[in-house]
């Protein structure tokens, strides 16, 4: 009779967490707001390797005059990590203000002894999104996902790349590390500024919105762009208009690939009009399920016309959203349900055309690095893999 109990104790296991999750999403979506930002003229950089990235974001903290703002997701507890902590230590003893945000679970790794040596050397570290009761499930699934820099007001960072050896090819398995990050100058800064500013308040208490230095006046650059963060909700509703909107071509690129229903409608409604769809994800994978997950939205897609690349050299953890020749989405969002309902994320559209043709080229250049999906080799795949699809169309929100 004991294993009845075991049944009995896991069903309300699983009850608990669904009801968890049920609410907990239904107190967000309530507090969650929807901020909308103007097009903005700055002058952007895309960098998709990350030792020139490094390279060139160590080199701008370097320089900072006034103030470091920097929000990550992941910092490993790795000689890069190491590296970051300890420039921001020189510049806080140099007496810039140093202010760091990081994903509570994200950055799990991050001990307290750290946090209290970068406390006492003058650099202002708080933790976003720290799981809590009641709704602890939930709280452990919502994640503050956002990679944002802000250098003296002037300079800023937005994209995919977190902070850890990984990045830098130094993962046997995972190397070379792809993904997309841009350099920001021009009045946009002020609007990732913002953003930082809106994450400090929530995770250190503290409100310094009317602190004029860091809103310094800002040059406008050539190049039109708009920023996009989002809370767990708009990001689905965007996606899905641009969709609906496109008229010649539609290039999708993210690590993990599991839309809503009403985002795959879209894309098999734009197909069926004409209007090419390409899909690159990388053909290894960093977590469990996610790449099984795609599965059955592959075998649509693909029946329809859609050209799907799995990425081979390396891995792949771009994050693009192109629609035709005057729209690129770049940023932090996956193309996943935890990024459209979940996660605290933070994008960038863009509108320059001769900038969205040189991401067109990188894109390019990763589509020649992999190899073309075909549904005959979905079709194919054994039980096992048949079984994780099931497992992990069930738990698709949380992939």
């Amino acid at each position: 009779m004991w294993w009845i109990w075991i049944i009995i104790v896991m069903i309300c296991i699983v009850l608990w967490f669904c009801i968890d999750f049920y609410i907990g999403r239904k107190k967000f979506d309530k507090q969650a707001e929807a901020r909308e930002y103007p097009v903005r003229q700055g002058d952007l950089e895309l960098m998709a390797s990350g030792p020139s990235l490094f390279q060139k974001l160590f080199s701008d903290i370097e320089k900072a005059r006034s103030s470091i703002h920097i929000l990550f997701y992941i910092v490993q507890d790795d000689h890069l990590g190491k590296k970051f902590f300890q420039l921001l230590i020189k510049k806080a003893n140099e007496g810039i203000e140093v202010r760091l945000i990081l994903d509570r679970l994200g950055s799990h790794k991050i001990t307290k002894k750290m946090v209290k040596e970068l406390h006492d050397q003058g650099v202002q570290l708080y933790f976003s999104k720290t799981p809590s009761f009641p709704l602890i499930f939930f709280s452990i699934q919502q994640r503050n996902h956002r990679k944002i820099t802000v250098i003296d007001g002037k300079i800023a960072y937005l994209g995919g790349f977190n902070v850890g050896k990984e990045y830098i090819n130094e993962d046997l398995k995972l190397a070379p590390w792809r993904d997309y990050h841009l350099r920001i100058s021009g009045e946009g800064v002020r609007d990732l500024q913002s953003e930082f500013l809106i994450d400090w308040q929530r995770s250190a208490k503290e409100k310094l919105f009317n602190q004029s230095r860091y809103f310094p006046a800002l040059e406008k650059g050539s190049m039109d762009h708009r920023l996009l963060p989002t809370e767990g909700i708009e990001v689905e509703d965007v996606f899905a208009r641009f969709i609906r909107e496109s008229k010649s071509r539609i290039i999708i690129g993210s690590p993990y690939f599991i839309p809503t229903e009403r985002v795959m409608k879209e894309l098999v409604h734009a197909l069926k009009r004409g209007v090419s769809l390409t899909v690159v994800v990388p053909n290894n994978s960093d977590h469990i399920l996610v790449k099984e997950g795609s599965f059955k939205y592959f075998r649509i897609l693909l029946s329809h016309g859609a050209n799907i690349y799995q990425f081979q050299d390396g891995f792949y953890h771009g994050k693009v959203f192109m629609i035709d020749d005057h729209l690129c989405d770049i940023g932090t969002a996956n193309f996943d349900q935890r990024s459209f309902f979940l996660n605290l994320e933070c994008n960038l559209l863009i509108y320059d055309k001769p900038f969205i043709q040189t991401i067109l080229k990188q894109i390019n250049k990763d589509i020649s690095q992999a190899d073309l999906l075909k549904k005959e080799d979905l079709d194919s795949v054994g039980l096992l893999t048949r079984m994780k699809e099931g497992i992990a169309s069930t738990i698709s929100i949380l992939l």
